[in-house]
């Protein structure tokens, strides 16, 4: 709690935070009427997909695969409101921004081709810390529940957060399609649903 410590007295952080600050956390989050979307993969597939690069002389680097989840992400929201304000969380010391810009953009022409629709709602796209942006703190909470439920098994922080989660796109789970699992409110993810990390 000592600002010199550089963690929650600078701001929350769901992995770094007390039990206690965490759980006061869990408390308020769900009061806020947040909506979180997801695309996630999984690290042995990319592993996996990053040997078969590599065997055509090729690379797979961890901003394509990045780049790619917030395409896929956005594809189906930026059409919904008349204006968007996207934050990223600065990864490293770059922001990335002409990157992250570019692959917002492939989002919106990939959503018009798919629908022959015209989507042009202003966006502004940006990037910070979450020391100086709560919703970046907030999300922080969101993954590391799923972070857990996914990883571990535990779904104690996710339960509480659930209601929230309008989507989950588990990218990498093709065993039924091959785009992957997609949870949604009227189907939730559970511990039994999900693909296992291993299998």
């Amino acid at each position: 709690m000592q600002a010199q410590g550089g963690k929650t007295a600078f701001c929350f952080h769901a992995k770094n935070d007390l039990p206690e600050v965490r759980r006061e956390v869990f408390r308020l989050l769900p009061t806020l009427g947040i909506q979180v979307q997801v695309a996630i993969r999984r690290k042995t597939e990319l592993v996996a997909e990053a040997r078969l690069a590599q065997r055509r002389g090729d690379k797979l680097r961890a901003d394509d695969c990045y780049d790619d989840l917030v395409k896929r992400l956005f594809k189906n929201l930026l059409h919904q409101g008349e204006h968007n304000e996207i934050t990223f969380a600065r990864r490293g010391k770059s922001d990335r921004q002409a990157a992250l810009q570019t692959a917002i953009a492939k989002a919106r022409r990939n959503f018009n081709a798919a629908w022959n629709a015209d989507t042009a709602a202003p966006t502004n796209i940006g990037s910070s810390v979450p020391s100086q942006d709560a919703g970046l703190q907030a999300i922080d909470f969101y993954l590391w529940a799923l972070q857990r439920l996914l990883e571990t098994g535990e779904d104690r922080f996710f339960e509480l957060l659930k209601p929230a989660f309008r989507l989950v796109m588990d990218l990498d789970d093709t065993r039924a399609r091959p785009y992957g699992r997609w949870y949604s409110a009227r189907d939730p993810l559970t511990m039994e649903k999900m693909k296992p990390l291993t299998s």
